[in-house]
């Protein structure tokens, strides 16, 4: 789901950019007033989770992959403008330093999972909960049916921008020049998968995660269960005490992240300029596209701004290590990465509220 450079055109870039701004800003003073306090180890445990989870590759039918995002579970905790905010670092550490996902594209990925998937599971989440106590069974009901949702729609936004690219951008020949593919070959593409696997592992995450906490940190969940009923624990009042558990959990799956390249294939819509002409990797894209042909060469603008950046870690490679032990590594350091930005701004934001006023 992570849209790559190039495969979307400039404009369609921009306008991504421009639509997620509003929801960063509008995000940001949301939680303003809270990052000097215990939402920022929140923030940061739910990024690096989100960032592990999604190197979790799940094979799908025609040999291309997907996965989960964790955007269920950081909507349910973290209420939707943390949530938002936790994704779209996630999503920007992934493009920057791995290459999953491009710069230029950056904005429509995080209005995709970021806010469309976050704003979706959050409302459901809220819809079908209702007022039931914190550790109810329906609220892990809530979370599962949210986080599968959530992905789905998230997925049919990027199938929607993948499918107009070939309709509005093309050359006088009508040959496209970034995505190739049209809304009836991205969206049935993308669905199926999402529809079938990668919803329900999102779902699975969700409703595990929520009922996990329920028994270990309850007090996690009153964010966005305002007026349910909540033991709070001896180390409610903490701020990383409180989710040391987390933590624990994320340095398991940091270690078990390798276990996402054992399902082979691309993502569908994430394919390098080099699989248009590898004869495999052709016939993997036919085949996950409704056997519809791919050009014979890559379209001019996605070989144009393919290279828009390049990420000092590609596809999470370590050139020095085994590919495992690198993928491993990978997971370590962008799940490390994410919460010391996470530190950072929290600090930067604490300063400033000590900051005495001018007079």
């Amino acid at each position: 789901m992570h849209i790559p450079d190039g495969y979307l055109s400039p404009a369609t870039c921009a306008a991504g950019y421009a639509a997620a701004m509003p929801f960063w800003y509008v995000a940001l003073r949301k939680v303003e007033s809270s990052l000097h306090t215990r939402m920022v180890p929140l923030l940061a445990v739910f990024s690096a989770f989100s960032f592990v989870v999604m190197m979790f590759n799940l094979p799908l039918p025609g040999g291309t992959t997907a996965h989960p995002v964790g955007l269920g579970i950081a909507a349910v905790v973290l209420g939707p403008w943390g949530g938002m905010l936790a994704i779209s670092i996630t999503l920007a550490i992934q493009a920057f330093f791995f290459g999953d996902g491009g710069i230029s594209s950056l904005g429509a990925n995080c209005l995709n999972m970021g806010f469309i998937g976050v704003g979706i599971a959050y409302l459901l989440y809220r819809a079908i909960s209702g007022n039931a106590a914190i550790d109810s069974p329906r609220r892990v009901v809530a979370a599962t049916i949210a986080g599968y949702v959530a992905i789905n729609v998230a997925a049919l936004a990027t199938a929607i921008e993948f499918g107009v690219q070939p309709i509005w951008f093309h050359t006088e020949a009508g040959v496209p020049l970034y995505a190739p593919y049209p809304l009836n070959i991205a969206i049935p593409a993308m669905m199926i998968g999402h529809l079938g696997v990668a919803g329900i592992a999102e779902g699975i995450i969700s409703g595990g995660v929520l009922s996990w906490l329920q028994r270990a940190e309850p007090d996690l969940l009153r964010a966005t269960a305002p007026v349910a009923t909540v033991k709070v624990g001896a180390n409610s009042g903490s701020s990383w005490l409180s989710v040391r558990k987390l933590l624990g959990l994320l340095g398991v799956l940091m270690v078990l992240a390798p276990l996402g390249q054992l399902a082979s294939g691309t993502a569908w819509g994430e394919w390098r300029i080099a699989n248009f002409a590898d004869p495999h990797k052709r016939e993997e894209i036919v085949a996950a596209s409704g056997n519809r042909e791919l050009p014979a060469v890559a379209p001019e603008g996605l070989k144009r701004l393919s290279s828009f950046w390049n990420s000092p870690i590609p596809d999470y490679k370590v050139p020095f290590l085994p590919s495992s032990v690198g993928y491993a590594f990978s997971a370590m350091l962008g799940g490390g990465l994410t919460i010391l930005i996470w530190l950072t701004v929290g600090w930067a934001f604490s300063r400033l509220r000590r900051r005495p006023l001018p007079g």
